[in-house]
């Protein structure tokens, strides 16, 4: 594999993890350094919107599809409430991965600029079900829901420093 192709199949993303009891942080901490296969530890801060919980932000460097990996080794953890992006690289679009305890995962494919982004197909197939149904269908393909849901967990001012984790090859 030569240097060129290594960088063509790399991207980066964050890992936000909202909010987790204590007691799954080190859980969190095992569950990322192994998709990433790097060691570190992880900058928690108290998550002041909900008594007891934890949260932390990762950026990372790694293969495309790596934000996929992630999101599914965290919604094992069925206690914690996180946000994964990837962002788009060369030929590949980005992703994003909401979860909550509540709603499950959420996935919607993101462009540049981090909008959700929905194909010609899937928005004439939604149109195709009528007007009344087409809206509700919207806030669904949109994750609207998940980001009611996240909000109150999102961007206080002691967010924790950041921490880089990659993995390239």
């Amino acid at each position: 594999m030569t240097d060129l192709k290594i960088y063509g199949d790399t991207t980066t993303g964050v890992v936000f993890i909202h909010a987790t009891p204590v007691a799954l942080c080190q859980h969190v901490e095992w569950s990322l350094r192994t998709i990433l296969e790097r060691s570190g530890e992880l900058q928690w801060a108290e998550q002041p919107a909900l008594s007891g919980a934890r949260k932390a932000i990762i950026d990372w460097i790694g293969p495309v599809g790596t934000g996929a990996r992630l999101a599914q080794a965290l919604e094992k953890w069925d206690l914690i409430s996180f946000e994964v992006t990837e962002d788009p690289s060369e030929m590949v679009d980005g992703e994003r991965f909401s979860y909550t305890p509540d709603l499950g995962m959420w996935r919607g494919q993101t462009g540049a600029s981090g909008d959700v982004v929905l194909g010609e197909d899937r928005l004439r197939h939604l149109m195709s079900q009528g007007a009344e149904s087409f809206h509700a269908a919207m806030e669904e393909e949109l994750g609207t829901a998940w980001d009611s849901a996240l909000e109150p967990l999102r961007g206080f001012d002691n967010t924790p420093e950041v921490t880089w984790l990659s993995r390239v090859g």
